[in-house]
């Protein structure tokens, strides 16, 4: 198995919990938007910890970025990283993943689930192919949300927020349910692409595959 330290150029908050990295890129490293590695933190007691992150880069790039989720009740691998800053080093193990594009559809996502998508929506812009797409994204409340701005400006209107804990004017305030993605979807015939804790991505999958949507054209994370 192949290993490549590198170099933790940045890190900052940019929600309450969630923290950007950007790191060093080794030299002929590949990955397809959507896809994982597996990371440790090259510090004593915790380089056989390793976990898989989401590249929220593109692969041309002269970085890799990812964009993490920080557990500060947890006594794990997220929250060391919450403390890790500029000038620390991680492992970089396997790349590997399930969430690949195969066309237009309706991506859905809870939290940070939303972290595979996004490396797929850069690259989609930036050739221009955004047409199609469709985001459902659920989060407790509006001050969860990773990257909206950026988001909002690729999908526009196609970027549906919903939130489970605060009731937000304008905006859908409860679970995704089965009567949700019928109005908000209608045509299950499109891919669907769904990410997010192991429970979301099991209920979303039995929902749509309920409604009509073909088993085959539902990416989502194994693992999950």
């Amino acid at each position: 198995m192949a290993q490549h330290i590198v170099k933790v150029l940045a890190a900052n908050y940019i929600t309450h919990d969630v923290k950007r990295f950007v790191v060093e890129k080794p030299a002929g490293f590949q990955y397809q938007s959507g896809e994982n590695v597996h990371v440790a933190i090259n510090e004593a007691g915790w380089e056989c910890q390793q976990r898989p992150f989401s590249f929220t880069s593109l692969n041309e790039w002269p970085y890799l970025e990812f964009i993490i989720k920080i557990y500060d009740d947890k006594d794990g691998v997220t929250k060391k990283l919450g403390k890790t800053n500029a000038g620390a080093e991680l492992i970089l193990f396997d790349v590997f993943g399930s969430i690949h594009y195969k066309g237009p559809g309706v991506f859905i996502a809870g939290g940070s689930g939303i972290t595979p998508f996004i490396s797929i929506f850069r690259e989609l812009f930036s050739h221009g192919k955004m047409d199609g797409n469709k985001l459902i994204l659920s989060n407790k409340s509006s001050e969860d949300i990773i990257l909206p701005y950026e988001i909002f400006c690729m999908l526009k209107s196609n970027f549906i927020n919903v939130y489970t804990r605060q009731g937000v004017i304008g905006f859908l305030d409860r679970r995704i349910d089965r009567r949700m993605l019928i109005r908000l979807i209608g045509d299950f015939s499109s891919n669907f692409y769904v990410c997010g804790p192991k429970v979301f991505v099991h209920e979303i999958r039995e929902y749509l595959i309920s409604l009509g949507a073909n088993s085959e054209v539902i990416v989502f994370d194994k693992g999950a």
